[in-house]
């Protein structure tokens, strides 16, 4: 992984703990404006497992980078998990919800970063 971001990288195995798909790490840190200095993007199959994706990725950020998130929104329909770290914020979504809101093409400029799934 090009980043050196101990939290960001906790989130990453988080996300590969619970087989999360599709993982995607926007670098926003050169861009004027950003409301953060990461993105990290992924997809669950189901509501039950975006909801297993974000346990995992608060227990790992918590014991790999001693972090906790100041918010999580959407556990309880969980097709949309936002969690907010401060500089880093994680959006763990079913696959229709990331289609349609298309996070990724939000920050164009960004340095992109496309982690390989596991399986």
């Amino acid at each position: 992984m090009e980043t050196k971001n101990k939290l960001v990288e906790a989130i990453v195995k988080g996300i590969q703990e619970k087989k999360g798909q599709d993982i995607t790490i926007a670098d926003l840190r050169e861009l004027d404006g950003s409301i953060a200095n990461y993105f990290v993007i992924c997809q669950g199959n189901s509501p039950s497992q975006v909801e297993a994706i974000a346990d995992s990725v608060e227990e790992t950020a918590r014991i790999e980078a001693g972090d906790k998130p100041i918010h999580i929104q959407g556990l309880p329909q969980a097709y949309w998990v936002a969690m907010d770290y401060g500089d880093v914020l994680v959006h763990i979504f079913i696959p229709e919800a990331r289609d349609f809101y298309n996070l990724e093409n939000l920050w164009q400029d960004a340095v992109i970063t496309n982690v390989p799934n596991l399986d």
